[in-house]
């Protein structure tokens, strides 16, 4: 792969967009970035949960500041891939006019990399693939292809993410986003079919990128950049390089910031945090520093975050341009926090390991899992059989309930099932529990 076609300033679903004036086309990555963060579907990620169950006067994570969180933390990296290149590259900006906007593409891809997540997070992907492969959704077997068939039994929020920002949905216009192929490329970490499911010595581990609606839409886009294909059926392509960064960005976020949400849940003491944190931040004067200066032991745990969070964009930076010859051939088969040296390495394992110990499997986490696995498993069990069927009074008002644009132009079951995913995939947690009571309580509300 080579930058040169790497970074491209043509837009999806924009006929003859103009990618020839460098001075325009510096921007538009930038547009990408504001386009995403004025949209209905990122606004709504502030009622999405993100780890922990929205506490009311303790401020913790949602997945909308987790988004902006990581969008930062993306824009960092790619600015200092930039600088290094240029370092190495005098007359880098002259031979890849557009190498400079790395830091802002990274930054729009990390915006959108979690648009697609359902409401409960990994709860409702498990809920809305369960419905298929275990409950009354397995009838439709049948009536689908077998692509089509592990499109639905494995839900993947990365791929669902594509579809919004690619999909023509009913009076959106057929440009969607309108997002440059560069930005649309970044935001797929696993660029292959459903069908795919693990490939040996890749990277895809039972995940995948994109839905079989929007398969060919992902090979325009990969054969415009010069994405490498490994294999064509089932699809698979080589991730585009910047995918590496915006995924160590989601990674470094999550696992050093729900470190201090459980702070201030009062899951983790602040000498645990310290403990956790001070190898990482790597600096024998910081906690004498923070001791003798601090008295607010939030403060303390946020100081702690920042200096490990810089420290890990440096560490993971460097891997990058260190690797960036096999991540260009579609050889280097790792995340990047996966191959951190010390002394980040084996702190970064022990916060992994305590996260899912004592954050992820905490009594109120695991409760709204529970809650939301139920929720989405009973919304589809009313909606997607109302849809294909749409025989019965109750079926029709079901039917209504769904906004317009959800509505596929097309009649075959596919179809039909994917138009139900999108509206409960694009749910809040609010918004589909209240659905839930009422719906069972065959009492409608009117959608807003």
């Amino acid at each position: 792969m080579q930058w040169e076609k790497l970074i491209s300033a043509r837009r999806w679903g924009v006929a003859n967009s103009d990618t020839q004036d460098q001075d325009k086309a510096r921007s538009q990555f930038q547009r990408d970035y504001d386009r995403l963060i004025f949209s209905s579907p990122f606004r709504r990620l502030q009622n999405k949960t993100q780890v922990f169950p929205l506490p009311g006067s303790v401020f913790v994570h949602n997945r909308l500041t987790h988004s902006l969180e990581v969008a930062s933390v993306g824009r960092s990296m790619g600015t200092i891939f930039y600088q290094n290149l240029k370092k190495h590259d005098a007359e880098l900006d002259q031979r890849l006019p557009l190498i400079s906007e790395v830091g802002n593409i990274v930054a729009a891809a990390c915006l959108a990399h979690d648009m697609g997540n359902p409401a409960f997070g990994h709860s409702g992907e498990a809920a809305m693939s369960r419905y298929f492969t275990d409950g009354d959704g397995a009838r439709y077997k049948a009536e689908l292809t077998d692509e089509q068939w592990h499109d639905v039994i494995n839900f993947e929020g990365n791929a669902n993410a594509f579809r919004i920002l690619t999909y023509p949905f009913t009076g959106k216009g057929n440009g969607a986003f309108a997002l440059t192929y560069t930005t649309l490329a970044s935001i797929v970490k696993y660029p292959c079919a459903a069908i795919a499911g693990h490939v040996k010595g890749n990277i895809h581990q039972k995940k995948y990128g994109f839905f079989q609606s929007e398969q060919a839409s992902f090979e325009d886009i990969a054969n415009e950049l010069g994405l490498i294909k490994t294999q064509e059926n089932p699809l698979i392509y080589k991730r585009h390089p910047l995918v590496y960064l915006v995924e160590a960005a989601d990674d470094i976020c999550y696992s050093i910031i729900d470190l201090e949400d459980a702070h201030r849940l009062k899951i983790l003491s602040y000498d645990k945090i310290k403990e956790l944190l001070l190898p990482i931040c790597n600096s024998t004067r910081l906690e004498p520093w923070l001791e003798s200066e601090f008295e607010d032991e939030d403060a303390k745990v946020g100081l702690l975050r920042a200096k490990a969070i810089n420290n890990l964009i440096t560490a993971c930076s460097i891997i990058f341009m260190d690797n960036q010859e096999a991540i260009l051939s579609g050889n280097f088969n790792h995340g990047l926090t996966d191959v951190l040296e010390e002394p980040f390495l084996t702190p970064w394992k022990t916060i992994q390991k305590i996260s899912y110990e004592k954050i992820y499997n905490y009594q109120s986490v695991v409760q709204i899992e529970v809650a939301g696995y139920k929720v989405m498993g009973g919304l589809l069990e009313e909606f997607i059989p109302a849809l294909i069927n749409n025989s019965s009074k109750y079926d029709k008002k079901l039917v209504e309930l769904i906004p317009k644009q959800f509505i596929s132009r097309n009649t075959d079951t596919y179809s039909k099932i994917q138009s139900v995913l999108d509206f409960i995939s694009g749910m809040t947690d609010l918004y589909a529990v209240e659905l839930y009571r009422n719906i069972k309580g065959i009492s409608f509300p009117a959608i807003h």
